[in-house]
Order: C-alpha cells, then structure tokens, then sequence
C-alpha cells in the first residue's frame, strides 16, 4: 500500500510545530507529516514525494508567505494535482484570494488563526473521510 502524507505549508516554524502535535494526535502513524516553510519548498516537497510513490492526500497551507502566497501556491498545485484536497489557515488572507482559490484550486475550506484544534481537525477528518 503506498505512503500518504499530509502536507503543512507556513514561513512560521512555531504554526508548522503546532500542526505536527495536532496532527500526531489525531492521526497518530496513520499518515506521515511533511511540513514547508514556503510555498516553494512546498512544491519541491511535492515532487520529492511523488518520485517516492508517497500519495499527498491533504495540504494545509498559509496565506501570507514570502515570495508565493497561499492562493497562488494552492492553485498551482491544483493544475498539477487536482484531487488532493486543500485547506487555507490564514489569518491575513483577503475574500479576493480566497474566492480565487475556492474557484481556480478547489479550495476544500479556509480556516482562520489562531484555530480551533477541533475545528481544524474534524475538517481534516471528514476530508480524509470523502476519500
């Protein structure tokens, strides 16, 4: 049975540290955890994984990152990936973007920071569950 990873992508360490604690808790060794510090690491992530037959089943990214933002990333992913389901945790990100990414990358849900843990995670779960 191939690898299936969840794919956590914020330029603050301290939200990718709190994600992976969530996501350990939740999940346990179900999955495995990837995590990017940038839209563009993100995407060398993504190519790594794929060249390792490791299946991306769900990306939580960030909005406001250097270089990329979080729209632009998702939407690039959904051109390359569409059916890996995409969740934006921002607390900076404007309606423009969000529509943009609702309707250019099927954007599954936005949540805002700081988040709920069990918002963010029945989200995660009930995705995991539409697989």
């Amino acid at each position: 049975m191939p690898k299936r990873a969840i794919l956590c992508v914020d330029d603050e360490t301290l939200v990718l540290e709190n994600l992976e604690i969530e996501l350990q808790k939740a999940f346990g060794d179900a999955y495995d955890y990837e995590f990017a510090e940038s839209a563009e690491e993100a995407l060398e992530v993504i190519d790594e994984l794929g060249e390792d037959d490791v299946e991306i089943l769900i990306i939580v990214s960030d909005w406001l990152m250097p270089g990329m933002k979080g729209d632009e990333f998702l939407i690039q992913v959904h051109q390359k990936l569409p059916t890996i389901i995409k969740i934006m945790l921002t607390g900076q990100a404007d309606e423009e973007a969000i529509e943009r990414a609702q309707d250019q990358a099927n954007l599954h849900r936005c949540l805002s920071k700081p988040w709920d843990s069990k918002e963010l995670i029945d989200t995660i779960r009930a995705s995991l569950a539409s697989l």
